[in-house]
């Protein structure tokens, strides 16, 4: 039976793997919080593969408030710069393999068309600077890895967008909400399923792929399809807001493209708004 611990284990995306684990009987699975396992302290890493001999480390934990990032830059970048070397080289003496997250707002969004893995990176926040020197730490200490950059992530665990909009529905609230962006809403229960397909196969290709649903949305239309699917759209006022202010800046288009991650893996990957309905009529 081969190990698997998942840091970063009661956040949203932790909180997705713990859902789907029981399918998976032939892993043993250790869920470490923050708080458990913190990735900038190494030695307590290491204190926990002395332990157990993990074969494979999904990485949930990061810090992802992209407002806040930009004033505490020291800890933006301890966690998903310096933590994500640490859990590298952690794996590089242990001989694991480690799946990490990284994110579309590693690009600054001056383009109109899908990013490919091989786009020149230049991050415009603080947030996405840090993301992507986590990236390239991971890049320079571990063969066996694989990042998987991912956009827009939501799902029923967490603080996301999605749970955000339920509960303005639930408050009766007018909603405004910004058209100025352009990304791919990414339902985080569909990135877990399919890290644990890679996992399950054994498949080895290991490197830099991108990973969202299928498709484009501005904010504003993840919004209207919320309220659509909620059957809430006749009961919440939107409005389209053109000049949504920021702390950080947020690239104009940032969507990634799957051509890469369909052709090594031959992933069928659901459009967003398929996603979306399934998950809230689930």
């Amino acid at each position: 039976m081969k190990n698997i611990l998942v840091t970063g284990a009661n956040g949203q995306l932790g909180a997705c793997f713990k859902k789907i684990s029981g399918n998976y009987p032939d892993f043993n699975f250790v869920f470490k919080s923050s708080s458990e396992a913190d990735i900038t302290e190494k030695p307590k890493l290491e204190k926990l593969f002395s332990e157990i001999n993990f074969d494979w480390l999904i990485n949930c934990a990061a810090y992802t408030n992209v407002e806040k990032a930009e004033s505490e830059e020291v800890k933006a970048f301890r966690i998903n710069a310096e933590g994500a070397q640490n859990l590298a080289e952690v794996c590089n003496e242990n001989q694991a393999a480690l799946i990490h997250f990284s994110t579309d707002y590693v690009f600054n969004g001056e383009t109109d068309n899908p990013y490919q893995e091989t786009d020149t990176t230049n991050p415009i926040n603080v947030y996405g600077a840090s993301k992507l020197k986590g990236e390239l730490a991971i890049t320079e200490v571990l063969k066996e890895h694989f990042i998987f950059r991912t956009s827009w992530l939501y799902s029923e665990f967490g603080h996301n967008f999605y749970k955000t909009i339920l509960r303005k529905i639930e408050e009766k609230s007018e909603l405004n909400i910004t058209t100025t962006q352009t990304g791919t809403p990414t339902n985080a229960n569909d990135l877990a399923e399919f890290v644990m397909e890679i996992i399950a196969s054994e498949n080895k290709n290991f490197g830099l792929y991108h990973f969202s649903n299928l498709g484009e949305a501005t904010w504003y239309d993840f919004a209207k399809a919320i309220l659509e699917f909620t059957g809430s759209s006749e009961e919440i006022r939107l409005n389209e807001n053109n000049d949504f202010k920021t702390i950080a800046a947020r690239p104009k288009y940032s969507v990634l493209d799957k051509t890469k991650i369909q052709q090594k893996f031959q992933k069928q990957i659901p459009e967003w708004k398929v996603s979306l309905k399934t998950l809230i009529l689930s």
